[in-house]
């Protein structure tokens, strides 16, 4: 069923929800890179420098989370916080501890064979489940530009949500287990983890921009729904307000300040990221990938691929080869 043969009511905040944030998360295509233990006694801190993105899920004790740019978050039993945009980060028991750069720390005291890491003095103890992720194409800019340096999963009053400690549970299980396959299971978990962590902070947090501010609002959400379901439609500004029940005017003003940029911006940022996916992912030459986005040149294509990666549509998959 195409989007044109569908009614409004079947673009709901529910399905636009899901179907919005499954597509998106879809294109990231994550890649779990290691998950250890982390036994840090006090005095403690420690460095990671911008790459991998990271999570930390603090099975006892407290730390602060410092990123490189934003607020620091101090974290307890039960919480997870989640850092997305890979810019670096510390780890410290107080604010203003000093820190030790994870490479060093690593060197010194990690436990490769049982994926332990032992650092600090001879204080308390806090400890630690965290791992690395990075992500197999380019980060979407509609995507991250939606993401905080830091995402915080409070623990609350009934404890850990129950998906945060079994998914927990079951990496530490398999990180500490050499059995056939364990690899892939790590890396599936944290995937697991991570996109629960980014559906459980699109569905709290009510002031965002971009594609997750648009989802809170209902007729947003089913434009979006309606864009991410048939892309490459000829859509125009008073379709999308008729789908939205608004006029031409209030629509462009509330969508605009909802996502961040105008519909027809958003549409043609979103085709070429298809389209960007397409080239790496497909034997498609760039002449019929410009043709399937619409449009009506392989130049007009290449010159508003370039000016949205940065790069020609013809090194996309080059690129892709060499993450």
């Amino acid at each position: 069923m195409t989007v044109s043969s569908r009614t409004t009511q079947d673009f709901g905040m529910s399905a636009a929800r899901n179907d919005v944030l499954s597509e998106v998360l879809t294109l990231i295509r994550l890649r779990g890179e290691l998950v250890y233990t982390a036994f840090l006694g006090e005095p403690w801190g420690l460095q990671f420098q911008p790459g991998p993105a990271h999570f930390h899920f603090v099975k006892t004790g407290t730390a602060w989370v410092v990123p490189a740019s934003g607020t620091p978050t101090r974290v307890s039993e039960g919480d997870l916080v989640l850092l997305p945009l890979g810019r670096g980060h510390a780890l410290t028991d107080v604010l203003g501890s000093p820190v030790e750069k994870i490479e060093v720390v690593a060197a010194e005291h990690f436990d490769r064979d049982k994926l332990v890491l032992s650092h600090g003095g001879g204080g308390h103890v806090t400890q630690i489940i965290s791992g690395f992720f990075s992500f197999e194409g380019s980060p979407l800019p509609a995507v991250m530009s939606a993401l905080p340096p830091t995402i915080h999963i409070p623990c609350g009053d009934a404890g850990s949500p129950a998906w945060l400690e079994a998914i927990s549970r079951f990496l530490v299980s398999e990180a500490q287990q050499a059995d056939p396959g364990s690899s892939l299971m790590i890396s599936r978990l944290i995937d697991l983890l991570v996109i629960r962590t980014l559906r459980s902070w699109a569905a709290a947090e009510a002031n965002r921009v971009g594609w997750l501010g648009g989802l809170s609002e209902e007729g947003i959400g089913r434009v979006l729904n309606a864009m991410h379901a048939d892309p490459f439609r000829r859509w125009t500004v008073q379709a999308f307000a008729k789908l939205a029940g608004m006029s031409r005017s209030i629509f462009a003003e509330r969508f605009t300040k909802a996502v961040g940029e105008s519909p027809l911006r958003y549409l043609s940022r979103w085709r070429l990221t298809l389209a960007a996916d397409l080239l790496r992912s497909s034997s498609l030459k760039v002449t019929e990938v410009a043709y399937r986005s619409g449009y009506a040149s392989d130049a007009a294509f290449s010159r508003a691929f370039k000016a949205h990666f940065g790069y020609a549509p013809s090194e996309a998959k080059t690129r892709q080869a060499a993450l």
